[in-house]
C-alpha cells in the first residue's frame, strides 16, 4: 500500500510530532508498504503575522524570510531521528496536491495540514488525520476543532485525546493508537538504587510546556535540599531564567540524552497539556522516577502513586512537594521508578504500527468496497 504523511515544516530540530510520523513510516515500510513523508517549507494558512507592536511584526517577517532562505538552500540532516532508507523524504514549497504523491492513504499530522489535505483529490488516497495534541496552543481553538470534524479517519495518540476528539466529532471513525518507545535506544544503563540526587527536565519555550513552573519547583527544592543537582536540556541556547546552579545542555545527541536520563534519579515535567509527552516516557524507560503535572495524555503511563507522582498544572509548589517526597523517601523513589519502568515497557512502536496498519488497511478496503 502507498502511504504518505504530510508534515508542516522542515525537521531542523527534534520534534515529538515529527518523531511519531517517522517512527510509523519506519515500521510501515518494514511491513512492506511504500511510505513517503512530505515536508512543507511554508504554510499559507498559518501562522498569521503579529497584529500588535510594529517591531514584533518586523521581527516576525525577518524570521520568516531567514527561514525561507535557509529552507530553499539547505535540507536538514535529520541526525536526531533514525530513518529507514526505504522511507522516501520529500521536501516541497507548500503542501498543495501537485507536490504530494498519489497514494492509497494520506495523513495530515497538524491542524493546518488538515486544511490542505481535506482538499486533495481522490488520487492522493483515503484521508487520515493523525491528531497528536489539543492544538489550541498553536492556533484558534474553534479552528482546530473544525479540523477534527472534517471527513477524515482520525487517529489519536492517547485515550485522553481520543475522548476530547470524540466529544466534538460525529462522522468518520476515530481510533486511539498510543505512542511507542524504542527500548533499544532509551534503556536503563544505571541501577535505580545507585543514582545521585539529580533531577532532570526538558526546557521548551512553548507556553504550554510551562517550563518556568518546573524551574520554580526546583528552586524551592534547592532551598530545602541544597545538595541536589539539576540537569536541564533543550533545543535553544541556555535560557536566561535558569539559575547558575542548574546545568544546561543544548541540542544533545541521543546518546548523551540517554546518559542524562540514566544519571538522574528524578525527572520533572510541568506541561499544561500534552497529547502523550515523550520526555517523561523516555525518562521512565531509562529508570527515572517521574514527577509530573496531570497534563492529559501522560495518563497513558503516569499513574499517581503507582508509576509517578502527579499534581495539577500551574502549581509549582505542588510539583516541588512531590519532588521533595522522593528526595526524603528513597524507597518510594525506587518503587515508583521500577513500576514506571515496567509500565513503559508496554509501549512499543511495533504495537503501535500494528494498530495503525490494521486501521488503515480496514478503512481503505471499506472505502474501495
Amino acid at each position: 500500500m502507498r502511504i504518505a504523511f504530510v508534515l508542516p515544516a522542515y525537521p531542523w530540530k527534534p520534534n515529538g510530532g515529527f518523531r511519531t510520523a517517522y517512527e510509523h513510516a519506519n515500521h510501515l515500510v518494514v511491513r512492506g508498504h511504500e511510505v513517503t513523508v512530505v515536508h512543507s517549507r511554508r504554510l499559507a494558512n498559518w501562522p498569521p503575522p503579529p497584529t500588535t507592536k510594529f517591531y514584533r511584526g518586523l521581527r516576525w517577517r525577518a524570521r520568516r524570510l531567514r527561514d525561507s532562505i535557509r529552507d530553499s538552500l539547505f535540507k536538514p540532516s535529520l541526525g536526531w531521528q533514525p530513518i529507514d532508507p526505504r522511507v522516501r523524504l520529500r521536501y516541497v514549497p507548500e503542501p498543495i496536491s501537485e507536490y504530494v504523491p498519489d497514494s492509497d492513504a494520506i495523513f495530515a499530522t497538524y491542524w493546518p495540514t488538515a486544511e490542505y489535505v481535506v482538499e486533495y483529490p481522490p488520487s492522493k488516497g483515503e484521508k487520515f488525520y493523525l491528531i497528536q495534541d489539543f492544538e489550541s496552543y498553536f492556533g484558534p481553538e474553534e479552528r482546530v476543532k473544525r479540523t477534527w470534524k472534517m471527513p477524515f479517519h482520525r487517529v489519536t495518540i492517547s485515550k485522553w485525546l481520543y475522548e476530547n476528539v470524540s466529544a466534538v466529532t460525529q462522522e468518520g471513525r476515530t481510533i486511539c493508537v498510543p505512542e511507542g518507545i524504542d527500548h533499544r535506544r532509551f534503556r536503563m544503563l544505571c541501577d535505580i538504587a545507585a543514582r545521585p540526587r539529580c533531577i532532570s527536565m526538558f526546557f521548551s519555550t512553548a507556553p504550554y510546556k510551562a517550563p518556568g513552573d518546573a524551574v520554580r519547583a526546583l528552586e524551592l527544592c534547592k532551598g530545602q535540599q541544597p545538595g541536589i543537582q539539576a540537569i536541564v536540556f533543550g533545543t535553544g541556547p541556555r535560557p536566561d531564567r535558569l539559575p547558575p546552579w542548574m546545568e544546561y545542555h543544548q541540542n544533545v545527541p541521543e546518546a548523551e540524552l540517554v546518559r542524562i536520563y540514566n544519571q538522574s534519579s528524578i525527572f520533572i515535567c510541568s506541561s499544561l497539556a500534552e497529547g502523550f509527552a515523550f520526555p517523561p516516557a523516555e525518562a521512565m524507560a531509562c529508570g527515572c522516577a517521574v514527577v509530573t503535572t496531570d497534563c492529559g495524555g501522560n495518563r497513558e503511563y503516569a499513574e499517581h502513586e503507582v508509576t509517578a507522582l502527579l499534581s495539577p498544572p500551574r502549581d509549582p509548589e505542588a510539583l516541588a512537594r512531590n519532588v521533595l517526597r522522593l528526595l526524603d523517601d528513597d524507597s518510594l523513589r525506587r518503587r515508583l521508578a521500577r513500576a514506571g519502568y515496567e509500565r513503559i515497557q508496554e509501549f512499543t512502536w511495533e504495537k503501535s504500527a500494528d494498530l495503525l496498519a490494521g486501521f488503515v488497511n480496514d478503512c481503505v478496503k471499506t472505502s474501495k468496497g
